[in-house]
């Protein structure tokens, strides 16, 4: 058998055991934070039903959903006069009856249409689990990731909004990471912008074109708009909106203002103040709120606030949290007049943006806090059933399994970062005493071996 030239598919990454050290360190702020908040965990499967997943990110999102080839006999099933008729999106479905999930919230609707008699609603939920997406890797862009969501679903209150950006704040407070934007927006006022200028029917294909402002610049957007059919005189009218100056209230009163005739916006105008006023009587430690009236979320479930998360300025990274409201998702599973409202933490880039930073506390590594050295026979018997009793007080620690050359046993321990270690040899064992090696500044000191649990405790 030929060998196999070990290596991963693009997008994907293996983890050390340091670099899961901080992962894990990460889920155990998210997860408190979580829990503080009233949320409970529920996890779904890697892969649902291809219907359940596909038409409801828009024909973008579909794109990069990863299908499940079906196996064995139903490879037959495939409609291959589809094939030859050239529909390919007929083709491809019969080929496929699964898919990767590509996010958390689609399978969390799913969920709640599924479970509703079990569920007591509103239900507060947070999801912890990998998702899927065929997008093309790059530096904070992943094929395969850990995403972090929290929903509450079952209660139109706008309080649900002001929670999550407090959510927020207080995750990125415990991770000791500052000066955090949240981007606000709503989608009535966008729905308004539509009408505005002429494009109400043209709605999904105006905010998946101005979600792609930061990336392709307003020229950009303006040719995407043109490639879909607007008019130069829509386009024309959307200028100034794209072009907002000053803090949170006066562009919001210029927007307010310029839509002061469509009712939708001004609905979706009212929400977003009450939420904003909300949260400027808190005291937000990490975030600050910025009004984007350009920010769309081409999601197409959302109906009422978007919202986006974006790093300390100067971190070359994209948005590092996302969410909003969305009042119809569970519809597509028969369950009628469900609203919800979730956030998502972009674990993997919050991951990098707390390395770039360094705010990983230093001691992360650190499990083993005292090893064993082994000198073999009686010593290392006792120093076995000693090492048991610590463990079953919870105390991390462990035994050399051979007793080589002792420079091989410290150049172990320094590898590992183990702060102490325990001497005993034969010697030692005759005098019955041990000795304890501080391996960060190197001291040395000497202790009865009757006490020998008691010592070692404290070293934790």
């Amino acid at each position: 058998m030929s060998s196999v030239k070990p290596s991963i598919p693009k997008g994907t990454r293996d983890f050390s055991p340091a670099v899961l050290a901080k992962r894990n360190y990460l889920k155990a702020q998210l997860i408190t934070a979580f829990e503080n908040f009233g949320f409970q965990p529920i996890e779904t499967p890697s892969f649902e039903r291809s219907e359940s997943l596909l038409g409801k990110y828009g024909d973008e999102g579909d794109r990069l959903i990863f299908k499940i080839l079906n196996s064995g006999n139903k490879v037959k099933n495939a409609d291959l006069q589809a094939l030859e008729k050239g529909e390919l999106a007929k083709f491809s479905q019969s080929l496929s009856q699964k898919a990767l999930r590509y996010d958390l919230t689609v399978p969390f609707a799913r969920y709640v249409a599924q479970y509703q008699n079990d569920i007591q609603f509103p239900f507060r939920r947070y999801q912890m689990q990998n998702v899927w997406r065929a997008d093309r890797p790059q530096h904070g862009r992943f094929q395969e990731f850990l995403q972090c969501d929290a929903d509450v679903v079952g209660e139109r209150s706008l309080w649900q909004e002001v929670e999550g950006v407090l959510l927020y704040d207080r995750v990125f407070s415990k991770l000791k990471l500052k000066e955090v934007k949240i981007h606000l927006n709503h989608r009535k006022i966008l729905a308004g912008i539509a009408q505005c200028i002429g494009a109400e029917s043209q709605l999904i294909d105006f905010t998946v074109a101005l979600d792609k402002l930061s990336k392709i610049g307003v020229d950009g957007v303006v040719d995407e708009l043109q490639t879909k059919g607007f008019l130069d005189d829509a386009i024309k009218r959307l200028e100034p909106f794209l072009s907002l100056k000053g803090n949170f209230e006066s562009q919001l009163a210029t927007v307010s203002e310029a839509l002061k005739d469509i009712d939708i916006a001004q609905e979706g105008i009212e929400e977003l103040k009450f939420i904003y006023n909300e949260l400027s009587k808190q005291s937000l430690n990490s975030v600050s709120l910025t009004f984007d009236v350009t920010l769309a979320r081409g999601l197409n479930y959302y109906t009422g606030l978007i919202l986006e998360v974006m790093p300390p300025e100067g971190i070359k990274m994209g948005s590092i949290g996302g969410g909003g409201r969305y009042d119809n998702l569970t519809d597509l599973f028969g369950l009628k007049n469900t609203s919800g409202f979730g956030i998502s933490f972009g674990f993997d880039r919050i991951f990098l943006v707390l390395e770039e930073l360094n705010l990983f506390p230093n001691t992360l590594n650190n499990k083993t806090q005292v090893l064993f050295l082994n000198f073999g026979g009686n010593s290392a018997s006792f120093c076995f059933d000693q090492l048991t009793k610590l463990r079953d007080q919870d105390f991390p620690c462990e035994l050399y399994p051979n007793p080589v050359k002792l420079k091989k046993q410290l150049n172990y321990a320094d590898q590992r970062s183990i702060p102490y270690l325990v001497m005993l040899g034969s010697e030692e064992l005759q005098k019955e005493i041990f000795v304890v090696k501080n391996m960060i500044n190197r001291s040395q000191s000497e202790h009865p071996i009757i006490e020998m649990l008691q010592v070692v405790r404290q070293l934790g």
